[in-house]
């Protein structure tokens, strides 16, 4: 068994593609247009897995737009996707000034949790140790739920 790819249903592909792509930094690897279904299936991977995406199409998130206009809901009873990153401040730091609201700030230098334009909840971990507490992180309080 392989783990290929997570599906998520957005409302607005190009919100969608800034918030993964330009704020998160994944990047994409494969874009299919269905006209007769009426959808748009996105395939994106993060940075370091990029080549094996490209050679395993996995590991990836598929962001799946449907043409036609719907309401989803529930993105919490979804669960959320996990990244590891290289410096959580630096990234938290780049989605909040990209106007992501920052729901489980990395008090710990560890963790973190954004929501992506659908409500999908992301949670952000440190690589490697946690980094030593810093403002104005360390005494921000979580913001929603997440």
């Amino acid at each position: 068994m392989q783990y290929l790819h997570t599906m998520v249903r957005v409302s607005d592909l190009d919100a969608s593609l800034h918030f993964y792509c330009d704020l998160l930094g994944l990047e994409e690897v494969r874009r299919m247009d269905n006209d007769k279904g009426r959808f748009t299936l996105v395939f994106l991977a993060a940075p370091d897995d990029r080549e094996r995406a490209l050679a395993d199409k996995a590991p990836m998130v598929e962001l799946t737009y449907n043409w036609d206009p719907e309401e989803y809901s529930g993105g919490r009873n979804f669960g959320h996707l996990a990244y590891r990153v290289d410096d959580i401040y630096a990234l938290c730091e780049k989605l909040q000034a990209g106007g992501v609201t920052i729901n489980r700030p990395p008090r710990d230098g560890h963790m973190a949790f954004v929501r992506s334009p659908d409500n999908i909840s992301i949670e952000l971990l440190q690589k490697g140790d946690a980094l030593p507490p810093k403002e104005p992180w360390a005494s921000m309080e979580n913001t929603g739920s997440w």
